[in-house]
């Protein structure tokens, strides 16, 4: 690589402030740093010290050439500080306050260590592209969901300056309007407006400070030099191409967890981790005793709520399903009380059923006892479910949630949805078809067929996300001054 490398460049990964966000950011940071770069990875203060509780107070404390950091957020402490923090005021926060501490903090660490010469940073933290330009440093933008999200949120300026949203008011969440199909997205045909992030719709208070907030991410987004997505190019060639039309050139890099297990080599760096939720082993000790693909895996992610009545009928639809099940239920999963299931459902399935609070997401997934995964449809477990091999049913909850879904069910076919007002026979059944019916077995042929092409993009030497990677490499090294 030349005289630039042996320079060793100084990146700077500043990930937007949530659990989806970071794990993907820092499989690149991890990746990038194996691949000869000095790491400076930023989270906010408050995600920082939720990683040292989790992690151990030596988690965090990294290598020389891999170091963590932290910016104030803005905000005020919580009452919970192990809970997700209120969207709205974060995303507002973040916009107004963090610059000058980002601003700063370049400063500090260029002096102390080396002088930062590139930042990589989450999409949705594109106020960092103006700490690029007043440093005249390079800046790339991580997009860490699937391309067709991307497509999805830049619809915004589209629907409101054509009148389709807001819209005019709740009845129309419920007439029939949001099946209205978009002929704007080619690359996804046949999608709707209820596939569209829902802030988009105004109908509760703050959404349109999150439209607000997502149009000017993407407005600057398309001032960037590139975007790289945490996605493969045969996963959404189309969509990739349709975005790249629109935007700077888009590169597919991942999926970066696979990417991460062949070219991190086992180091201090690698065994870095980034749950924000202390991880419970017992998780994998109770699954090696289950029968190959025998238990369904049900995990909603670590933003998504529910209502006590949810989580009921979640219950009683997986103990009468009959199949063995390992449930992850954080303590903030269900809104305003703790998630606490009827004793009676307990007793029933407690000899085919394992409650955590959180867990190794793509060790279970990859594990020989799981069948199907019960999700919200975020993209880390989209993309990770895919990459296991393993089909879905899917509850999406809010933002990429409904495409996500959307695509597994339509478009490459390895998931069925289950409606919003969740009823225990529909989940008993689409359980039992997931696991052994019909649906279930072609959706878990679709999935293997998605799965070796994952791996062909990731571990073949021309495979595509191992070439973007080395594009995105190739970009730092040579517009570094």
């Amino acid at each position: 690589m030349g005289s630039k490398q042996e320079k060793k460049a100084h990146v700077m990964c500043i990930p937007s402030p949530s659990q989806g966000h970071i794990n993907p950011m820092l499989k690149l940071a991890k990746i990038l740093h194996s691949k000869g770069f000095d790491i400076t990875f930023v989270n906010t203060e408050f995600n920082h010290n939720r990683l040292l509780r989790s992690q151990g107070p030596d988690g965090l404390r990294g290598i020389p050439s891999f170091r963590f950091e932290a910016i104030p957020d803005g905000l005020p402490p919580p009452q919970n500080l192990d809970a997700t923090q209120e969207l709205t005021s974060l995303v507002k926060s973040l916009e107004e306050n963090c610059l000058s501490p980002l601003k700063k903090l370049i400063t500090k660490v260029s002096a102390s260590y080396s002088p930062v010469n590139c930042i990589v940073a989450d999409t949705l933290m594109s106020f960092t592209l103006d700490a690029s330009k007043h440093f005249d440093i390079p800046e790339f933008l991580l997009w860490t969901a699937g391309a067709g999200s991307l497509l999805c949120f830049d619809q915004f300026p589209n629907l409101l300056e054509k009148g389709l949203m807001p819209l005019k008011d709740s009845s129309f969440q419920v007439n029939g309007y949001l099946d209205t199909t978009l002929d704007s997205l080619p690359s996804m045909n046949g999608i709707s407006l209820k596939h569209i992030p829902a802030w988009i719709r105004y109908i509760h208070p703050g959404d349109e400070i999150m439209v607000e907030f997502f149009c000017l991410q993407l407005k600057r987004a398309k001032t960037a030099s590139a975007i790289f997505f945490n996605t493969f190019y045969d996963l959404e060639s189309d969509i990739i191409d349709e975005a790249s039309s629109k935007f700077p050139p888009c590169y597919g890099i991942g999926p970066l967890h696979l990417l991460e297990n062949k070219i991190v080599e086992k180091t201090v760096a690698s065994l870095i981790k980034s749950n924000l939720w202390k991880e419970e082993s017992e998780c994998l000790e109770w699954l090696d005793s289950k029968a190959p693909r025998s238990v369904i895996y049900v995990n909603f992610g670590s933003i998504t709520i529910m209502t006590p009545q949810q989580l009921v009928e979640f219950g009683w639809g997986l103990a009468n399903s009959n199949y063995s099940f390992l449930w992850i239920i954080r303590p903030d999963l269900v809104i305003g009380e703790s998630a606490v299931l009827p004793n009676e459902l307990l007793e029933e399935t407690k000899d085919r059923s394992l409650l955590a609070n959180w867990c190794a997401q793509e060790e279970v997934l990859n594990h020989k006892s799981i069948g199907g995964f019960l999700t919200h449809s975020g993209w880390n477990s989209t993309i990770e479910s895919i990459t296991s091999g393993v089909p879905m049913v899917c509850w999406p909850w809010f933002g990429d949630q409904q495409l996500n879904s959307w695509l597994c069910c339509n478009k490459w076919v390895v998931a069925m949805e289950i409606d919003n007002d969740v009823k225990r026979d529909d989940v008993a059944k689409l359980v039992m078809d997931l696991m052994n019916g019909e649906k279930g077995i072609e959706m878990r042929k679709n999935a293997i067929v998605l799965k070796k092409k994952a791996e062909e993009a990731c571990v073949s030497p021309f495979g595509s996300s191992i070439t973007n990677l080395d594009k995105l490499i190739h970009l730092i090294q040579t517009s570094i001054k």
